[in-house]
């Protein structure tokens, strides 16, 4: 099936986004020729002249790099995907209103460019998916009469750190068949020498279970610190002391908002997978996405909110990030509108939000700053007014 000659190596599907850009780039240094496929007009237009479509450290240089060689396309055309001995679809996997998944989204998506897809071609599914979905996908291609292979080879890296842990972290590939399994083993050897082999639904709950645990854990964090706040002492100081030279507690985290396009979602599509019966997932988002509305009351327990501004410094959902998706401290800003006199908002990476202010101005009219996501910048900036920092960036303790 592979003896075909393919006009490009790997088509990513949805390859200008956050995590299909850094991979596609990573395979096309390694030497492949690589097509990256995305609906997003603008961000294929971008991606194309050489910038990228979010901020990620290290990737404009291989961006740069990989399409003055040749080695990368990028197009809005879906008949790119036919070209390819190897696809890769990273798709968003949405979950509802009521936190319900969808696991028909990858599959609906594979069949509006079904008609691209050839005999002899991989399938990597490298989306989070809920259980089951990489047999769904096996049983549509049967249905489609498509003689093509399919993996389910999830995505692991952080955003942020994509271009190091692309190729550092070991690599979980999936397959029902040897034939797949050792296609795909293949396809990630150009980026990591490690391949751990599982089944499908061994990966597919591997993924979803690794984000469940990092929610779990920022929630016990969020909850230790509510705890030690409300008896009046610093959680942060009480975690220096338990981490000192102790491994058994090293990885408790500090606490902040646990938020992004992933942990919430995955926790809850896990839940669902599970009759809705995860009470420890479940009690996780109510503390983690209770903590904005912790924080203002606390607040208000020690300002008059109704007669101050407050500006909220950093509002993507992580330091060192331009990515706002389901940040916290949208929510805490929603919050605010209604007990503050007024709100104003600011963030030296993120691009895509219209209301954000200069830096200069939020620090002029504001009589009480938030940090709202961890950017190193904040650490050493010379602020005047007081400053409630559960992350800690400013060192000065986490007591609201």
């Amino acid at each position: 099936m592979t003896e075909k000659s393919w006009p490009i190596d790997v088509a990513v599907m949805g390859g200008c986004g956050h995590v299909g850009l850094p991979l596609g780039i990573s395979l096309a240094e390694s030497g492949l020729n690589v097509g990256l496929y995305d609906v997003d007009l603008g961000a294929v237009d971008s991606v194309g002249s050489g910038k990228m479509s979010h901020w990620e450290p290290g990737a404009p240089e291989v961006l740069e790099q990989v399409l003055e060689q040749g080695r990368l396309s990028v197009s809005a055309d879906a008949s790119i995907l036919g070209t390819a001995e190897h696809v890769i679809v990273v798709l968003g996997t949405p979950i509802d209103e009521y936190f319900n998944p969808d696991p028909q989204a990858v599959i609906k998506a594979l069949e509006r460019v079904s008609d691209e897809l050839n005999d002899g071609q991989l399938l990597v599914l490298r989306s989070t998916v809920f259980p089951g979905v990489t047999q769904m996908v096996e049983r549509l291609m049967d249905r489609l009469d498509k003689a093509v292979d399919v993996a389910f080879c999830p995505e692991r890296i952080a955003e942020g750190r994509a271009m190091e842990e692309l190729h550092t972290l070991p690599q979980i590939v999936s397959a029902r068949s040897d034939r797949a399994f050792d296609r795909a083993a293949a396809l990630f050897g150009h980026l990591t020498d490690k391949i751990v082999r599982v089944s499908p639904e061994e990966a597919e709950l591997a993924k979803l279970f690794t984000n469940s645990y990092r929610y779990i854990k920022f929630a016990a964090a969020n909850q230790l610190f509510m705890m030690a706040n409300d008896f009046g002492v610093d959680f942060e100081r009480i975690r220096a002391a338990v981490i000192e030279d102790y491994p058994r507690a090293a990885d408790l985290p500090g606490p902040g908002f646990a938020a992004g396009p992933c942990l919430l979602k995955d926790t809850m599509q896990l839940a669902a997978f599970n009759n809705n019966n995860f009470a420890l997932g479940q009690a996780s988002m109510q503390i983690n996405e209770g903590l904005p509305l912790y924080l203002t009351a606390r607040m208000a327990a020690r300002y008059d909110l109704a007669s101050m501004t407050v500006g909220i410094l950093g509002m993507a959902f992580k330091g060192e990030s331009d990515d706002n998706r389901s940040s916290l401290a949208y929510k805490l800003k929603r919050i605010l509108g209604v007990r503050a006199a007024g709100v104003l908002t600011s963030d030296p990476y993120v691009t895509t939000d219209g209301n954000l202010r200069p830096l200069e101005d939020v620090l002029d009219c504001s009589d009480l700053i938030v940090i709202g996501a961890p950017h190193k910048v904040y650490a050493e900036m010379d602020i005047s007014q007081p400053v409630v920092d559960i992350w800690n960036v400013r060192g000065g303790g986490v007591c609201v």
